[in-house]
């Protein structure tokens, strides 16, 4: 069962990471606001998908710490019975 919170926390960083970086690559690609000079082509509902994405990353990372502190006290629980 370690083993799985273990795999289950990497995996689950590793996801998060990947959408965060999705996320922020679409975010970098859009065009900037319309008083700045660049492109006029801006629209604030186009950067609410990907903004979502990263904070959706940020729970999913959380989420995972949370795996990985629970196994740790698990394992801190079966040395003290083990000794």
């Amino acid at each position: 069962m370690i083993n799985n919170l273990s795999s289950s926390a990497v995996s689950l960083i590793s996801s998060a990471q990947n959408k965060a970086a999705d996320a922020a690559h679409t975010i970098a690609k859009l065009p900037i606001a319309k008083n700045e000079v660049g492109s006029t082509e801006f629209n604030s509902k186009d950067i609410i998908k990907p903004v979502l994405s990263l904070r959706e990353a940020e729970i999913e990372t959380s989420a995972a710490v949370k795996l990985l502190k629970t196994e740790d006290e698990m394992l801190g629980s079966l040395f003290d019975a083990m000794s």
